[in-house]
């Protein structure tokens, strides 16, 4: 049975910074059995980055859309996974005001990180959480996970001109915010045939040009990148085809 003791050990071997910023994306199950459960999970990673600033998303894009169309920040539980779950409840997190692609945010300049997200019109737009990584050159750590769960690259493609992969009409969504108050936040969506299925195709030329390492998080395989290069070399994949990402 893993324990907080070796998870940490891990982390410290997988090369994570426990003072830089830190985007997670997991399979809790992958993980294997682990004493104390997803709580022991989520305690390992808030104390290995108490110095830092972690990030783990709080997506609500399955269940908030033309049906129901409002997302509240408090209430409104992450459709990925029980880990994320979790922390976004811990005391000092907190959540950003994006009606299908929030993050749960926590350490050094998380206020910061999140400002504004309400005026983003995308799931991933500029001058959003997941550019904001990129301007901070976060490690990405996927856990028990391929790249078909990277919602980093999502921006990647909103940024560097991927064609298809944006919808051209508007969905009207709303937040409630941390005040209660609702706010309108309408958001042109993703649409491309195969999602993110076909992210897998940048996970080869990603090792080759030494962008992606790979270790284990108990029993988990794990991927880390760091933003900037990875954008770096998917953009210039795009620049040559920006329909690069509509198949495999």
């Amino acid at each position: 049975m893993y324990t907080k003791g070796t998870l940490t050990t891990d982390l410290e071997r997988i090369g994570i910074d426990p003072k830089g910023t830190l985007l997670v994306h997991l399979s809790y199950k992958a993980l294997g059995k682990v004493e104390g459960g997803a709580d022991t999970v989520v305690d390992t990673l808030i104390d290995y980055m108490k110095e830092g600033l972690l990030v783990l998303p709080s997506h609500t894009w399955s269940s908030v859309g033309y049906d129901n169309p409002v997302m509240d920040v408090l209430y409104t539980p992450s459709c990925v996974g029980i880990v994320p779950e979790l922390f976004r409840t811990r005391p000092g997190v907190i959540r950003s005001l994006h009606p299908t692609h929030s993050v749960a945010v926590l350490g050094k300049g998380a206020e910061e990180l999140i400002a504004g997200e309400e005026n983003i019109t995308t799931p991933c737009g500029k001058g959003g959480v997941h550019y904001k990584l990129w301007e901070k050159d976060a490690q990405i750590l996927l856990i028990g996970i391929n790249f078909s769960r990277n919602t980093y690259v999502h921006g990647i493609e909103e940024w560097d001109g991927a064609e298809g992969s944006i919808s051209k009409e508007k969905t009207e969504l709303y937040i409630v915010n941390y005040d209660g108050m609702r706010i309108y936040t309408p958001q042109y969506r993703h649409c491309a045939p195969l999602g993110s299925e076909t992210f897998v195709k940048l996970e080869t030329p990603a090792f080759v040009e030494g962008v992606l390492s790979f270790g284990n998080l108990a029993a988990a395989p794990t991927r880390l990148m760091k933003a900037k290069p990875l954008r770096a070399m998917a953009a210039e994949l795009l620049r040559k085809d920006p329909r690069h990402l509509l198949s495999f």
